[in-house]
């Protein structure tokens, strides 16, 4: 991958990396992405699910959808990644904060065509989300395939931003007799609940508590 201008850290470049590892570690725990682009003069920013391979990302959704219409065509994009992990509380409101891991990826995304490739890259998705379900159940149709647009996002420059620790404060607050710490954060999985129509006797498969990976 590239590095230029566009993904140099400037703001705290001490909490920055572009280490493919820590990089991978973000995109591999979370789930949901921000996607950039640009349409019309028009800046947009939409939610999206996502699977890794590499350094490229699967991204789909409806033929229909305007945020792939513009991106099947091989228009820049920005993909932005962030888990929070927890509430920084300072003795100034100046110096609260967040404690964060965070990865923007510049690159083009480009329209699966093949079948094949399309339900590979689905399937990327799917046991990025939950690992071991895409054996258990129907795969896609040669409808709904055609209903859905699958993306490849080449990542071309990247960077990772992660803040850990306590608050960072002016030496005078330090005296203060206001409390001041870290609320941790985690996303918990919990109880799954089954659908209403499901037959009787089916359980909850074995690997959910194992394949959601909240961390």
């Amino acid at each position: 991958m590239n590095r230029t201008e566009r993904s140099e850290l400037r703001r705290l470049p001490e909490r920055g990396s572009h280490d493919p590892k820590v990089i991978h570690e973000v995109l591999d725990a979370a789930f949901l992405a921000h996607v950039g682009f640009s349409a019309s003069a028009q800046p947009f920013v939409i939610p999206m699910i996502y699977g890794r391979d590499g350094d490229t990302l699967y991204l789909h959704g409806s033929t229909a959808s305007r945020a792939l219409l513009v991106l099947t065509g091989g228009a820049p994009a920005c993909v932005s990644v962030t888990l929070i992990d927890g509430l920084v509380l300072a003795r100034s409101a100046f110096h609260h904060s967040l404690n964060y891991r965070s990865v923007v990826a510049f690159g083009t995304a480009r329209a699966i065509a093949e079948a094949a490739r399309k339900t590979r890259a689905m399937r990327v998705i799917s046991e990025h989300l939950i690992a071991g379900r895409w054996r258990d159940v129907r795969g896609p149709s040669r409808a709904e395939l055609a209903a859905t647009t699958v993306l490849e996002f080449t990542i071309e420059e990247v960077s990772a931003k992660i803040r850990r620790g306590p608050p960072i404060e002016d030496e005078a607050d330090y005296a203060s007799t206001v409390w001041a710490g870290v609320v941790p954060l985690v996303l918990q999985p919990q109880t799954p609940v089954s659908e209403p129509r499901l037959a009787a006797g089916i359980e909850v498969p074995t690997y959910l508590p194992r394949g959601l990976r909240f961390k």
